[in-house]
């Protein structure tokens, strides 16, 4: 990030009254989380299905088993801690510019930073439901469990809360994220291409003064930006300092 790049985020966010953050995979890559869509040697090698294919809910439906392979291995990061970006978002919230994160990660390393308004688009790998009684159970469980997990009261199909493809989004978390985006005065895009909708089209829903892209690639908002910064997001909000 340059002099004149810094000078310009530091007093964007330093005026900014309602400041969101919306942010993708990109965010999380800094802790060590890879992004799973990423169709890399690796999972080639593994998988005999390309992750798209995988985290769908047909294939979750006709292939559990093969799911929660990649589920298990790819999806669930439990040794993630938040990086320096998930921190300095937090802080932002506690000193009362920040109003709001929406994110389309699942890792929770948001709210494990301390962050509490958070709007988790795709959901979260702590939450798992029994899809017959409801019960609840943590992604610790989950792990533990051998092969396709079942649930221990009533035998039934434990399904991730994690947003699969073919799958729509829950509606009170999109207007909520719709909402604090729509009412803010600064709005950071950090870490996702803006390729996957409907998410990517959230930023039709701001009307602020001041859009910030960081993403180490090009995106289609990138003409809209008031600022466009290359560097990792951590880096980049870590220089920033706010009273």
């Amino acid at each position: 990030m340059t002099q004149e790049q810094h000078d310009l985020l530091q007093s964007i966010i330093s005026n900014a009254k309602r400041l969101v953050f919306f942010g993708g995979a990109g965010v999380s890559t800094e802790s060590g989380i890879p992004d799973f869509r990423s169709a890399d040697g690796l999972y080639n090698q593994q998988y005999d299905y390309p992750p798209e294919t995988i985290i769908s809910h047909s294939f979750f439906v006709k292939n559990p088993k093969e799911f929660y392979r990649f589920y298990k291995n790819k999806m669930i990061c439990l040794d993630a801690k938040p990086n320096s970006a998930h921190l300095k978002l937090a802080e932002f919230e506690q000193k009362g510019i920040l109003s709001a994160v929406v994110t389309q990660n699942i890792d929770g390393l948001h709210q494990l930073a301390g962050s509490q308004n958070v709007y988790e688009l795709h959901g979260s790998v702590h939450r798992n439901y029994c899809m017959d009684c409801g019960a609840f159970y943590d992604a610790k469980w989950i792990l533990q469990m051998d092969g396709v997990p079942h649930c221990e009261k009533c035998g039934g199909l434990v399904k991730p809360d994690v947003v699969l493809y073919g799958e729509g989004l829950d509606n009170a978390v999109v207007e909520g994220a719709l909402k604090a985006i729509s009412q803010a005065d600064v709005l950071i895009v950090g870490g996702t291409s803006l390729n996957v909708y409907p998410a990517a089209g959230f930023l039709h829903y701001f009307h602020g003064r001041h859009l910030v892209i960081m993403n180490r690639d090009a995106t289609q908002a990138d003409n809209m930006a008031e600022l466009v910064i290359r560097d990792k997001i951590g880096e980049a909000l870590s220089q920033i300092e706010v009273s």
